[in-house]
């Protein structure tokens, strides 16, 4: 799939989950789960262009997945996108940062209450209350990185 569909750019996994408070929403609400999907892309073009200083367009393939490792309902969406994007010029900018959880876990946060809020499936006293714990279940993880290929034959 590398060589064919991608990009030849440094990509990372990006894993987006939500509190468990908020999971049955979706297993009711199905179309709740694209809204979802939007919310993380939204995040990692959001964080991109704090990151980069420049609106640029990642290469972005989501999938939504359902279950946890149980065969629980564990609605959470996983992200392969590139580290930059496209420019309003058409040049790829290559994002040289470190990809940081929490400040995408922040922009996803906003992202899920404001699509819950605008679809008036909770009020802000819940949203509150999910705020002030000290973990408030949403989480990113952006550790996996894929290489390039010349990243691959060196070493």
């Amino acid at each position: 799939m590398r060589e064919e569909l991608l990009l030849d750019v440094p990509h990372r996994q990006v894993v987006f989950t939500i509190p468990k408070i908020l999971r049955l929403f979706f297993r009711f609400k199905r179309k709740l789960l694209n809204d979802l999907c939007l919310c993380a892309v939204r995040s990692l073009v959001k964080f991109l262009h704090i990151a980069t200083g420049i609106e640029i367009m990642p290469g972005v393939m989501a999938v939504i997945q359902t279950f946890g490792g149980r065969i629980n309902f564990h609605p959470h969406i996983h992200v392969l996108v590139t580290e930059g994007g496209t420019a309003p010029d058409g040049a790829f900018v290559h994002c040289v940062c470190h990809f940081h959880n929490e400040a995408i876990q922040k922009i996803f946060t906003h992202e899920v209450f404001s699509l819950f809020l605008r679809e008036k499936l909770i009020g802000l006293p819940l949203v509150q209350k999910i705020l002030s714990w000290r973990h408030t279940g949403f989480n990113v993880h952006s550790q996996v990185r894929a290489q390039t290929k010349r990243e691959s034959r060196n070493t």
